[in-house]
């Protein structure tokens, strides 16, 4: 089993027994709540019984979107289902906040009827330092789950549990006043309760839908995937690194320099490397690595250039005229001018080779708008063994 999906594998486990335990919870505290409050005469009491409900829904959301976010890519989500956490998030954000202004709602219709409000019973003291109690406790429990999977959706859901203990402090405070004859502060403290539920409901959504946007992650976690790809062997800066959230995860878009004369291969070896490195991040689902010469941001890729097909048939030209061949061409497309690497047969003579005129080559320079021209002749070592002896000829200018 790879990290990642041991990962997954982990935070999954851990989102559905924190979640369970919140709903039972939850389950037993609402139903207290709403009958205890509506026998008990406090509003406040049955308005934090609301939000309990709120939190029943939000844990089924939880759970939904637990279950689908960990589906593997498909030809519908390339990059996976992370976004299902987000789009839960939102959706969570939405009801908290629809909640919370039902909650004002109701309050400000029973403190402009001030007259109508009874007495509230000792009972829903009780309940609500009950709920208090188990609000507290339950988001100590879900807080410390959430971290050590780093689910932000599950982290949500825990200071949502922490917003319930709050509201119910405000509660029991409004039913302390209700019940020393200031029976106003009960429908204060529903209405505070709203407004907690509500801002809380902002909150989250507005972070997912700043998720949702392509958001960033945060400067620290940036500049950690950038030690990571500078300490890669062969890498010689980083620019244009990029990420953008995937629910908890990011996908990472970075490109990097090499040394503008290593082969294709050793380049593509270098930015595989640099990705596998970006992927021990735990915060990092896929990463895309482009390879470059030459800091692009600083020396734009060059003009017009001829392509491998016209030098290829300009150098044939000029060996041809002269009865040679070549064995390769290795080409150098840099900001500072254009360089054409010649490998040479290694059964070419030093009286072949002096038959080049240095004018065909200035020619062929000036066609080409190349910088330089440098020549390598292949050796044999031994048998069935083929190296080039770099840089062994070069024309002059």
């Amino acid at each position: 089993m790879s990290l990642s999906t041991a990962r997954a594998t982990e935070k999954q486990d851990v989102a559905r027994k924190t979640t369970f335990t919140s709903i039972a919870v939850n389950s037993v505290l609402m139903a207290a709540q709403i009958v205890v409050g509506v026998f008990a005469h406090s509003q406040a009491l049955i308005a934090d019984g609301v939000h309990s409900l709120s939190d029943l829904v939000s844990d089924f959301i939880v759970l939904l979107a637990n279950r689908h976010s960990d589906a593997t890519p498909d030809s519908d989500h390339n990059y996976g289902h992370s976004r299902y956490e987000t789009v839960a998030s939102l959706f969570l954000g939405a009801l908290l906040i629809a909640v919370g202004v039902g909650m004002l709602w109701r309050a400000g219709e029973r403190i402009t009827n001030i007259q109508d409000i009874p007495a509230v019973h000792a009972s829903a003291l009780i309940v609500a330092v009950i709920v208090l109690i188990s609000k507290e406790l339950l988001f100590r429990y879900m807080l410390r789950a959430a971290e050590r999977v780093r689910s932000a959706l599950l982290i949500a859901n825990a200071w949502h549990a922490r917003s319930d203990a709050a509201s119910s402090l405000v509660v029991a405070i409004g039913i302390i006043g209700s019940m020393a004859g200031w029976r106003l502060l009960d429908p204060i403290a529903a209405a505070i309760v709203g407004f907690m539920v509500a801002r809380m409901g902002w909150t989250f959504g507005w972070d997912a839908l700043q998720d949702l946007s392509d958001r960033a992650l945060d400067l620290a976690e940036t500049d950690k995937l950038r030690m990571l790809l500078t300490s890669t062997p062969g890498v010689r800066g980083v620019h244009e690194l990029r990420t953008r959230k995937m629910g908890d995860l990011a996908i990472v878009d970075a490109h990097i320099l090499v040394d503008p004369l290593i082969s294709v291969s050793e380049g593509h070896y270098i930015a595989e490397s640099a990705r596998a490195r970006l992927l021990t991040n735990t915060h990092v689902v896929d990463a895309l690595i482009h390879v470059d010469p030459e800091n692009d941001e600083i020396n734009p890729p060059p003009g017009r250039m001829p392509t491998r097909s016209d030098v290829s048939d300009a150098v044939s030209a000029v060996f041809g005229a002269h009865g040679l061949t070549y064995n390769a061409l290795n080409l150098h497309y840099l900001s500072s001018g254009f360089d054409i690497d010649v490998t040479l047969p290694a059964d070419l003579s030093d009286d072949q080779l002096a038959s080049l005129e240095p004018g065909d080559f200035d020619a062929l320079k000036r066609k080409l708008g190349a910088r330089e021209i440098r020549f390598a002749r292949t050796v044999r070592n031994r048998p069935n063994m083929v190296d080039a002896e770099s840089a062994a000829v070069s024309h002059p200018d």
